[in-house]
This record gives structure tokens, C-alpha cells and sequence, in this order.
């Protein structure tokens, strides 16, 4: 039987203007209700404000966030070569399996701080330590077929390129989100949900990808990865709203 989760009971939350109206006015000059509609509207023209200004003047003056080394061996310079000449980069190519490589190691260490929740947190719930375990094998598997496909394709997989840079920053709220000590199962797969989602717009892509540079080999490999990742979505997707909906009937 599901029990109530401690991060969604009521408490003493006091992170609202409405907890203290004449703060509230004291602070922006206008009431509590006022207040509260200011701080929950959009800005009508959030490109104007002075932030963004800012910014645009940083975007302007940015170098790149890096570069694509050139391939390390005298078949991966034919290959991007030839594909250079059929209007195919291959190092856009290389690019993109250098993200993905890097998501699925960062997607296997998601799923190691996973597995600590559900041990101490999923008994009787339909969350499955097995599965767990199978879906962070699976992501290893996965890690090690792009890891083969770029050595294959002459160029380096340790090598730190724009895109698998970007997967580091973009996936670190969610690692910092499970290996919260605080947040519940529920939160847990939450950020599992939403790395799965993207796992699997990026595996489609990369499989796409794949089939119109003329790597069949790779895009067959590659779309049975994304069969896993779809089935990955399901469990996950699942758990979820199981969890969720057990946690809404809850009766005090």
C-alpha cells in the first residue's frame, strides 16, 4: 500500500506573498492581490528588459562554446572527406554521437543515484529494483555502441566536443535533482521522465541522421537503441502516474 509522500503534505511553507499581505504591500507598493498577479504575469515584452539587453550584448561578443577535433586516423579523414563533398558534414555527425555518447554515460550515473531511491524508497510500490538495474544496463550498452561507431569513424570518443558539452550543463539539474537526498521517489522519476523524453527525441534524430549520411549499419544499431529508450519511457511514464495517482487518493 502507497504512503503519503513528505515533499507533498501541507506544512509550513512560507514562500508566498499571500502569507503576509502587509508585508507583501511594503515590499512592491501595492497590495497583496496586486502583488500576486505581477509576480505570476508574464512580461508582454521579456526581450526589452534590461536583462536581456544584457545578455544580447554577451551573445554578441561569445566565442563558441568549442570546436570538432579533426578525425585522428587516415580513414576518418577520407570519410569526412567524401562526405564533405556530398554536401554531407561528417563532423556534424560526429558532433551529434559525441552528445549522445555523453548523455548516455551521464543517463547511467542518473540511474546509479536512481537505484539508491528505490532501494530505500520504493518497497511497496510497482517501482522494480530489477528493472531499474536492466534500464541503467541498457543506457551502458547503448554508451558503448557510440563509443564503437566514432572510433569506427576515425575520430576520438573522449574528445569534449560543442555538443557533448552542452548535454553536461543541460543534464546537471537533473542529476543534482536525484542525488538530492530530500526529493522522493516520485520526484525521482520525475527527472528520470524527463531525461527519457529527451533521450528518445534525440535517439530518433540520430537514427535520421544516420540514414541520410548512408550509415545503415549504424542507423539499424541505433534505431534498436531507440526501441529501448521508447520502452524505457513506458516503464518510467508508468511508474509515474501510478504513483501519483495513488498519492491523490490517499485519504487523511
Amino acid at each position: 500500500m502507497a504512503t503519503e509522500d513528505p515533499n507533498t503534505t501541507l506544512g509550513r511553507n512560507r514562500t508566498g506573498l499571500a502569507m503576509s499581505p502587509l508585508h507583501a504591500e511594503m515590499l512592491t507598493g501595492v497590495t497583496s492581490d496586486e502583488a500576486e498577479d505581477a509576480a505570476t504575469a508574464p512580461d508582454p515584452n521579456p526581450e526589452t528588459t534590461q536583462i536581456a539587453e544584457l545578455r544580447a550584448q554577451y551573445v554578441s561578443q561569445a566565442d563558441a562554446l568549442g570546436s570538432i577535433p579533426p578525425p585522428t586516423t587516415l580513414k576518418g579523414m577520407a570519410k569526412s572527406g567524401g562526405g564533405a563533398i556530398k554536401n554531407q558534414r561528417m563532423h556534424v555527425f560526429i558532433d551529434k554521437l559525441a552528445e549522445r555518447l555523453a548523455y548516455e554515460r551521464g543517463g547511467t550515473r542518473l540511474y546509479d543515484a536512481a537505484l539508491v531511491k528505490v532501494i530505500a524508497l520504493a518497497a511497496g510500490t510497482p517501482v522494480k529494483l530489477e528493472r531499474v538495474k536492466e534500464i541503467r544496463n541498457q543506457e551502458i550498452e547503448h554508451a558503448g555502441i557510440l563509443q564503437q561507431a566514432i572510433v569506427d569513424l576515425g575520430a576520438d570518443p573522449t574528445a569534449q566536443t560543442p555538443c557533448a558539452d552542452l548535454v553536461g550543463v543541460q543534464t546537471m539539474g537533473l542529476m543534482q535533482s536525484v542525488t538530492d537526498p530530500r526529493t522522493s521517489l516520485v520526484q525521482t522519476l520525475s527527472s528520470l521522465l524527463a531525461a527519457e523524453l529527451v533521450d528518445v527525441a534525440s535517439w530518433e534524430l540520430l537514427s535520421r541522421l544516420a540514414r541520410d549520411l548512408g550509415q545503415d549499419v549504424l542507423a539499424e544499431k541505433f534505431e534498436h537503441a531507440l526501441n529501448q529508450e521508447n520502452q524505457h519511457l513506458v516503464t518510467i511514464s508508468r511508474w509515474y502516474e501510478a504513483l501519483i495517482s495513488a498519492e491523490s487518493r490517499l485519504v487523511s
